[in-house]
């Protein structure tokens, strides 16, 4: 009998669970404040609504053996955007839409062997509205989301903010067969790669100029309309951030633009972010999302309705990030109702009732204790608020 998990799955216990569910409870208030609807988007799908239209690999995807071609999700927002293109195509837009769910991602472990990646996530969908009103509403939404997760000074939440527009502008300076690997070397960040790239003398140091630029939104601004001249897509990329920046200063939240940052999907054409905290040993992204128009329209969307914009929560790397170690036992913990030898287990059931009456978690001993310090010791070892011991 195989004792352990699945490669790559996790055992979670009780704490854990809770904690989860306590931050899912606390993203779900806000989203619902500012009007957005819980949708449960399927876990199984088949898979060329899980590919997206190829912007998804397949070989992240955990398929399943079955007749058709059918796997688990790796993300919510394809799911939620193909039922939102089809059973809910005629609500009126803008549809404002949050799920909570476990995804699942699969990749090869060092030894060659499938791993599996399961993950708790919850977010938002807003469909239907292709201006930048949108953009802006998706960050307000983050960063009143923030506000409730107990984030401290010493995590430095900081938005890595981008835009494909931009990389496209800047590519467009390059020979049309080398933007491909230009685009690469760049989001991934890699200058060997770069250098590699027949370039002219001017070029390569344009793009090796963008590698480092990252920084406060004013100053790379600044830098980008020296290249690209005041095109229309800056002012309106400096316009929402702008109007987000207040919201993340009140939140300790910085700001950084960097043109060259892409997430991990390629299910973006727009703008993307992602918000990364400091881990105790490294760097934790516990959101990321973006604008998808073209998966949207992929999907069979209107072209007036062809636009999508999101983002998703890690919910366990916040619990890892925020969580405090265990010590005296929480007030919303039970009560431990304990009897003394010969009294009935109906006065125990009783005072238990009453605690759950009065809104207290409790739970029975199914021992008996012959003092109030065993009662203690029993509760004190299973974490329990205290003891109540009922002696006749």
């Amino acid at each position: 009998m195989v004792l352990q998990p699945a490669a790559g799955a996790r055992d979670l216990h009780p704490g854990a669970v809770e904690s989860n569910r306590r931050i899912a409870e606390l993203l779900a208030g806000v989203y619902r404040l500012w009007g957005y609807q819980e949708v449960a988007p399927p876990t199984i799908e088949r898979l060329d609504a899980l590919k997206a239209g190829g912007a998804i690999d397949g070989s992240e995807i955990l398929r399943l053996a079955t007749d058709g071609p059918l796997g688990l999700r790796p993300e919510l927002t394809a799911p939620i955007t193909r039922a939102a293109c089809s059973r809910m195509r005629q609500r009126p837009r803008p549809l404002r839409l949050w799920a909570c769910g476990t995804i699942f991602r699969t990749d090869l472990g060092d030894g060659g062997g499938q791993r599996i990646h399961e993950e708790l996530q919850s977010g938002v969908e807003l469909l239907g509205v292709a201006s930048a009103a949108a953009d802006t509403e998706l960050l307000q939404l983050l960063m009143a989301c923030v506000a409730t997760l107990g984030l401290e000074a010493s995590h430095h939440p900081t938005l890595l903010v981008g835009h494909h527009g931009l990389l496209d502008a800047l590519l467009n300076q390059a020979p049309k067969d080398e933007r491909h690997a230009i685009r690469s070397a760049l989001t991934g960040f890699d200058p060997l790669a770069l250098e590699q790239i027949p370039l002219s003398g001017a070029q390569r140091t344009s793009f090796r100029s963008l590698l480092g630029l990252r920084g406060a939104p004013e100053q790379v601004l600044y830098q980008l309309e020296q290249w690209l001249g005041p095109i229309p897509l800056l002012h309106t990329l400096a316009t929402t951030l702008a109007s987000v920046a207040p919201a993340a200063a009140a939140r300790g939240v910085r700001l950084q633009l960097d043109p060259s940052f892409q997430p991990h999907f390629d299910l973006y054409d727009g703008l993307v972010f992602r918000l990364v905290c400091q881990g105790q040993e490294a760097p934790v992204a516990i959101a990321s999302g973006g604008r998808y128009d073209a998966l949207v329209g992929r999907f069979g969307a209107q072209p007036h309705q062809a636009a999508g914009t999101g983002f998703g929560f890690a919910i366990e790397a916040i619990r890892e990030l925020v969580d405090k170690p265990a010590g005296s036992p929480a007030s919303s913990a039970a009560w431990l109702v304990a009897t003394a030898p010969g009294v009935p287990a109906s006065l125990a059931l009783a005072r238990q009732a009453a605690l759950h009456q009065a809104g207290e978690a409790a739970e029975l001993c199914l021992a008996e204790c012959a003092s109030q310090a065993e009662a203690d010791a029993i509760a004190a070892e299973r974490g329990c608020r205290g003891s109540i011991w009922l002696a006749g």
